[in-house]
């Protein structure tokens, strides 16, 4: 028999909080590293449309990994020594951090379309909802969190 509760909510012990995903991979540096980086976020994107249900379009895909490529390449030219990728997911967002050596911040340059390079920042900025930077320990660690609908 149902009893009618009049919209109360019961607690049924199973309303925990459920934790993000995360996923994290360390780089060494050397060739392949950036596409390895690539090849992680996709698996991680796909975990997130499995076990998350999150309603992820193809376009996302391409825009999530040129974030990933972004940040994991300036990693890799302006630090010394390895980095970490590490990935935060839920079912309509996506936070991409990277930890390297280096402590020297990057600089997002003014919108320059004579200007060959340096607009990797300027791309992160485009794509993601919010970016930031700062100095940890280790040196520094850029994050971008990435809405899945646009």
């Amino acid at each position: 028999m149902t009893e009618d509760l009049g919209g109360a909510v019961i607690p049924a012990g199973f309303d925990v909080p459920v934790e993000p995903l995360r996923r994290a991979a360390h780089y060494t540096g050397e060739p392949g590293c950036i596409a390895e980086a690539r090849a992680f976020a996709s698996r991680f994107l796909e975990q997130l449309r499995t076990e998350w249900c999150a309603t992820a379009g193809r376009r996302a895909d391409g825009e999530l990994l040129l974030v990933v490529s972004e940040l994991v390449t300036n990693a890799d030219r302006h630090s010394n020594g390895p980095y970490i990728l590490e990935l935060e997911g839920t079912d309509t967002a996506v936070t991409v951090s990277v930890y390297d050596s280096s402590s020297a911040l990057p600089r997002r340059f003014p919108k320059d379309p004579q200007r060959v390079g340096r607009h990797g920042l300027e791309i992160v900025h485009a794509l993601a909802a919010e970016v930031t930077v700062e100095r940890v320990p280790v040196g520094k660690r850029v994050r971008a969190r990435f809405e899945l609908e646009r």
